[in-house]
């Protein structure tokens, strides 16, 4: 099983101390972590698209290709694009970018994402908000399968015999996000395409049936099984014991979803008790020591059998250098354990 991060570089004061820092001063620390992630061995850093003050990433293309410059293996991945809002044809020409600049790293998220302010910034209609993203879905695959396209839809121009310029090294993979919505993940199936889903808030347990469904429905189309794929993604926070973990990380979290919950569905304040729940050994949130992180992916693993597993490790202004810790104890510990072969020569996770 592939083992990566993500980040959507919020912006939150630090609700120990008030002082939350400067733009740049987050950027800086993102490909920081992104470098010391790939030095470290994990497989996968990702970046999130959004359109706020608060969450400052417009162009995750922008800084996974400033990224590219200073790692050598980690996959560089959205984490998601918006693609509802976005042109395919600029959304495929940017990642190729990235592509070609770390020697065939790059990979697209597509989403039609929790946060809706984009709609308004582009002029698109939330009203069309599956419509949008169906169409321009269509168009993107249809992108990365040929130099040249003839397309037509309802929401941009057509293309007609058009050049598609720069291609990726190879094929860009192209994932499917999803955060629980059932239709979401049959598509993923219906169109071949690898599946990752976001959970934050819900017991895995309750994604069993899906990612079946899922499976069901990639079999069924007759795809080919090396597109098959599930990935996990959701909090991570490591640090030496569980009680460390635990005391460390709630401000934290707590305050990213004070400050950042998507208007749309706010939540307020998240309680101890809701909190420690989710953290528990059948929550969707990973917090404590190492093995705890261990046990918890082995756990998952029997659910779902899936490949990637990503942690979002620095939320709600925490110090990097927690960030920083909980990356190399992921790595350093966390990695070898799950990829360690058992004894009859199969991994264990993997």
């Amino acid at each position: 099983m592939e083992l990566g991060i993500y980040t959507f570089g919020d912006i939150t004061p630090d609700p120990n101390t008030g002082r939350a820092i400067s733009i740049p001063q987050r950027y800086a620390e993102i490909l920081a972590a992104a470098k010391l992630a790939d030095d470290a061995g994990l497989d996968v850093f990702g970046v999130g698209e959004h359109h706020r003050l608060d969450i400052p990433i417009s162009s995750p293309a922008a800084i996974l290709a400033a990224i590219a410059g200073g790692t050598k293996r980690i996959r560089l991945s959205s984490a998601v694009t918006i693609l509802s809002t976005l042109d395919p044809v600029r959304v495929f020409q940017d990642f190729s970018t990235v592509d070609l600049l770390s020697g065939g790293r790059a990979e697209v998220i597509a989403g039609r994402g929790a946060y809706i302010e984009s709609f308004a910034l582009f002029g698109d209609d939330i009203a069309d908000y599956d419509a949008l993203f169906a169409e321009k879905l269509d168009l993107l695959l249809k992108l990365n399968d040929s130099e040249r396209v003839t397309w037509e839809g309802h929401f941009r121009p057509p293309l007609s015999n058009s050049e598609i310029s720069p291609r990726p090294v190879g094929k860009l993979p192209i994932w499917l996000g999803v955060g629980g919505n059932p239709e979401s993940a049959l598509r993923a199936g219906d169109l071949g395409l690898p599946l990752i889903l976001a959970n934050i808030s819900q017991p895995p347990a309750n994604f069993v049936s899906q990612i079946a469904a899922y499976r069901q429905h990639h079999a069924e189309k007759g795809h080919d099984a090396s597109t098959l794929k599930v990935a996990i993604a959701t909090h991570v926070y490591v640090a030496k014991d569980s009680q460390t973990a635990l005391e460390e990380f709630y401000p934290h979290y707590s305050a990213y979803f004070r400050e950042h919950a998507p208007r749309a569905n706010l939540v307020g304040e998240i309680s101890r008790d809701v909190y420690e729940k989710r953290a528990g050994a059948t929550g969707p949130i990973f917090v404590g020591s190492p093995q705890q992180i261990i046990d918890k992916l082995m756990y998952e693993r029997e659910l779902f059998a899936h490949d990637r597993f990503l942690g979002q490790v620095d939320i709600g202004g925490l110090p990097y250098t927690k960030v920083a810790k909980s990356i190399e104890l992921l790595a350093t510990q966390v990695l070898p354990a799950i990829r360690r072969p058992s004894p009859a020569g199969v991994n264990q996770v993997c």
